[in-house]
């Protein structure tokens, strides 16, 4: 999953399930902040809200909802931590703040509803009423990990191609021209050319 992609914007089925909300200004506006380490909050709107229509429609459960719901799940314009409430954190306040904003952008459904206002179950304990809500959950759980590994994973393997150029491969040609040694070079000297095609 890349979020420069932005596959979604190539599935017409799936923006016509989000062309009424998708230029609402409360939407675009959540472009201006951060969300968990590299994106922004509209990005990582549209990647839950794109892998969730994505499996709901796989497994003919209500795909419509996901989309719309999980574009609309993070409706809130603050930064974690910079606002306190008196019953409880963010964890379980912005659901409730996304819910209020969703039903000013749009009329919901109660799948919808229950979507936004139990994406953050595991975090909370009121149990999601329908299915589409667990996919939404899980897929916004999926993207906040990857948001957060994907920055060391980038560090760990710029890590390892360092340790594999400076310190392996100049050890194997000091060890001499053995045939094992040179097929075991040549396989990392690919291996590092595949890691850097892949980046």
């Amino acid at each position: 999953m890349k979020e420069q992609s932005r596959t979604w914007e190539k599935d017409t089925a799936y923006l016509n399930e989000i062309s009424d909300i998708q230029d609402h200004p409360f939407v675009e506006s959540l472009a201006i902040f951060k969300q968990h380490v590299n994106g922004n909050r509209l990005t990582h709107s549209y990647l839950v809200s794109y892998y969730s229509y994505r499996l709901a429609r796989k497994l003919g459960w209500d795909a419509r909802a996901c989309a719309r719901a999980g574009l609309l799940h993070d409706l809130f314009y603050y930064y974690p931590g910079d606002v306190s409430f008196s019953n409880g954190g963010h964890l379980r306040n912005h659901p409730k703040i996304a819910l209020i904003n969703a039903r000013l952008v749009t009329d919901l459904t109660p799948v919808e509803e229950d979507i936004i206002l139990k994406h953050m179950w595991l975090a909370t304990t009121a149990l999601p009423k329908y299915k589409e809500s667990y996919i939404v959950t899980f897929v916004d759980k999926y993207v906040a990990m990857y948001d957060f590994i994907q920055p060391s994973y980038a560090k760990m393997m710029a890590a390892f191609k360092i340790f594999l150029k400076r310190l392996v491969l100049p050890a194997l040609k000091l060890a001499g021209t053995k045939k094992s040694s040179e097929k075991l070079r040549l396989e990392i000297e690919n291996s590092l050319q595949e890691l850097d095609n892949n980046e």
